[in-house]
């Protein structure tokens, strides 16, 4: 998992960049972060869910992922917690 403050990384591409910070709160089931780099939707899932392929929940979650796995420098995103996948695909339906 991530650490709470913003750290200097070395991605497989041997490019350095900062780590995402976790921003501390009381959420329910879920945890809220905002990158302090482009990140990529796939990255951060396997770092909470170590499952890459599970991107779209995230993505699901915070409306994002419409032709690109890139986040922004600066995004807030909602990680949500013990996933019931059923829950997410009903509202992801929904929101279609």
């Amino acid at each position: 998992m991530r650490q709470f403050s913003a750290t200097i990384i070395q991605t497989p591409e041997n490019i350095q960049r900062y780590s995402t910070v976790i921003i501390p709160g009381n959420y329910s089931n879920q945890t809220v972060i905002r990158t302090t780099s482009i990140d990529r939707l796939d990255r951060i899932a396997y770092d909470f869910y170590q499952d890459a392929t599970l991107w779209w929940v995230i993505a699901a979650a915070n409306n994002l992922g419409k032709g690109s796995l890139l986040v922004p420098v600066n995004t807030k995103l909602v990680i949500p917690n013990n996933i019931n996948l059923n829950e997410v695909i009903k509202e992801y339906n929904k929101n279609r």
